[in-house]
């Protein structure tokens, strides 16, 4: 049990901060550009980068360079990344289940 800890500390560590749960959403659906997901996301393209090259560093997200004019460049989840993806659904059924829209208005206001 000693060693689950440590491990589980650094899984939330990676999955809490700010955003990376919104972007691991966006990117289930498949390989998305940079563009599309600050499109998506109510988020800074400076903190998209910074969260995108995190999730990469962890080989949670890979990033996929096409040499095509212009150069385009798409963001998916690695094998890691994929395994992922029951734990969000399960989050996303707790939030349907659990969080009501008045909390999420008041949040907003």
């Amino acid at each position: 049990m000693n060693e689950l800890c440590p491990r589980f500390e650094k899984a939330m560590e990676i999955i809490s901060k700010r955003w990376v749960g919104l972007i691991l959403f966006e990117l289930l659906n498949g390989a998305k550009r940079f563009s599309e997901m600050e499109a998506g996301l109510p988020i800074s393209g400076r903190l998209l980068s910074d969260r995108l090259k995190l999730l990469e560093k962890e080989g949670i997200v890979e990033r996929t360079i096409y040499s095509e004019f212009p150069v385009r460049i798409e963001y998916s989840l690695t094998e890691k990344g994929n395994a992922l993806e029951p734990v969000i659904q399960e989050i996303q059924k707790w939030a349907d289940d659990w969080i009501t829209p008045q909390e999420i208005a008041e949040r907003k206001a």
